[in-house]
């Protein structure tokens, strides 16, 4: 399950940016997952649970927003939904396409800090 080293790379660099900005406590984290990331939300979630504790993290919460893979047709000039498994076949001309726009990012897009106690 390589989503455990994934969730402990998350905590590691999501510790350190609230640390460089002052926070020592974080609530949460979003990540964006491209679709052909190779990740299983459900396991990274699971992962990013079990490495969390004992860290500034320990009581954060994951939030995976999901990225849909897209392929972009030069000669048709569209974007199309690359599916998964994938297909790289633009469905309005029938040629194949090399040129993915996205579906393979995994990204910390947000940290939130914990509230300061009262």
């Amino acid at each position: 399950m390589h989503e455990l080293s994934i969730a402990t790379a998350i905590i590691e660099r999501a510790g350190e940016l609230a640390r460089a900005d002052g926070t020592e406590a974080v609530s949460a984290v979003t990540v964006r997952v491209g679709e052909l990331a190779g990740v299983v939300p459900d396991a990274l979630d699971f992962a990013f649970e079990v490495a969390r504790d004992g860290t500034a993290l320990a009581g954060a919460r994951l939030v995976v927003e999901p990225v849909p893979a897209q392929a972009w047709c030069g000669p048709c000039a569209e974007e199309f939904p690359v599916g998964m498994p994938p297909y790289f076949w633009c469905p309005h001309c029938d040629r194949p396409s090399s040129d993915l726009r996205s579906g393979r990012e995994l990204e910390i897009t947000e940290i939130e800090p914990s509230p300061a106690p009262a």
